[in-house]
Parts: structure tokens; sequence; C-alpha cells
């Protein structure tokens, strides 16, 4: 990157970006604008990230308008309380994280104040991929090539965005009711696919650390399974 960050950052090595840029919800900065220049910033460190056959074939749409939040941020608790399809689904749920565990009563108490306070943030990004027509995703080789283009985008967007003292985080909620969003947003259903929607503010302070996660040694694998 030639161009030098317009706005402050916060000097971070990449090490720790990668390993401090958490999910943030309760330290949302409810109250203090972003101006659309830091976010742009961000989004020109996104667009260096890897794309399929670099067709770049992803967009972010970002929503700061009061009125169109607070719809967009209803259709997300409406997803909310409609629950995941793996919640209805009879195999137990793959996870190295105990559910009766005091992190995940941690998370799911950060995840009830953004509940409360989500048209509240400054801004709420979706992003989302081209698609020539939506089959192209009926496949695993056609979601891998998709998802492998947008994901690392909006990931380094969220690590550029933490650099420059942004909290982000990763919510699928409102995709139960993906149609509805479209039809909010103004984009052509049959040929874009939502992948999430991240609310982006200044966050209340930057100390941010390592989460809690499981041994690296478990996530290894050497030659066969």
């Amino acid at each position: 990157m030639n161009d030098s960050p317009t706005y402050p950052t916060l000097g971070l090595g990449a090490d720790e970006v990668l390993t401090t840029t958490r999910a943030v919800r309760r330290r949302l900065d409810l109250t203090r604008p972003v101006p659309r220049e830091l976010i742009q910033e961000a989004v020109k460190v996104a667009t260096q990230a890897p794309t399929g056959r670099n067709q770049q074939q992803w967009d972010f749409v970002f929503v700061d308008d009061p009125e169109t939040k607070a719809k967009a941020a209803d259709i997300w608790r409406a997803g909310l309380m409609a629950g995941a399809p793996d919640e209805h689904d009879s195999a137990p749920l793959p996870t190295r994280m105990s559910f009766a565990s005091a992190e995940w009563g941690r998370i799911r108490g950060s995840l009830g104040h953004l509940v409360q306070h989500l048209h509240e943030v400054p801004v709420l990004m979706i992003p989302v991929v081209r698609v020539a027509r939506r089959e192209e995703l009926d496949s695993v080789r056609g979601q891998a090539h998709s998802w492998g283009s947008v994901i690392p985008a909006a990931w380094s967007f969220m690590l550029a965005a933490r650099e420059r003292g942004l909290g982000t985080a990763w919510t699928v909620a409102h995709l139960t009711y993906e149609r509805e969003m479209a039809d909010l947003l103004g984009l052509p259903f049959e040929r874009t696919v939502q992948v999430a929607l991240t609310p982006i503010a200044y966050t209340i302070g930057t100390d941010f650390k390592p989460g809690p996660r499981a041994d690296d040694a478990n996530f290894s694998h050497w030659n066969r399974w």
C-alpha cells in the first residue's frame, strides 16, 4: 500500500492485529460517528485480499441512514428469533466450546446487548458476493470459490478496521430473511448473495487481548485425519 492512512492507526504488529481482532458487541461506541473516508481506507486494504481467479466478485454495502439501519436491525432480530437451522437438527453441533462454559455465557450476554442496540451502531456492513445465478452455490466447489473470495476480503476489512480503532463483529442471523434485506437495500436477489451483517463503530478502549481458544496442537493433522 503506497498511500499512507489519513486517520491515525494504532501501530499494531501483524500478529497482534491477527490475534486481538475480536467480535466487538458491548464495547462499540454508539455515540461517535464513523467517517466514510475512514471506512474507505479499510476497503482499500480489503481489495488486496485473495480473490478467486482475480474476479473480485464481491461488494460491501454500508448502511448509515438511521431509518434504513432501524429496518435492517429489525430484519436481523427477526432472523435471530427464528433460530439457526442447526438448532433444529437432531445431530449435535460440532464445537470445541462447551455451551455450559462461562465464556459462552459472556458471548450470549454480549449478543443480548447487540440485540438491544444494533440500530444505534453508526454503520452496518453487508458483504455481498455477485453470482451469475444462485445455482452456482449448489456445489461445494461453487461455494468454496465464492466464499473464498468474499470472506477473505471481509476479514481483511475487519483487520484494517481494528488497526484504525474500529470494532466489528461477524453475524449471520438476518440471512433467514435474506430476500427481505435485499428488498430493503435494493440488491438484485438473483444476482447477489449476502454473506453476513457486520456492525462498525469506534471501540470503547483499544486494549483487546487474544480470546480463549483450544490448544493449537488440536487443530493440526499431518498426512491423515
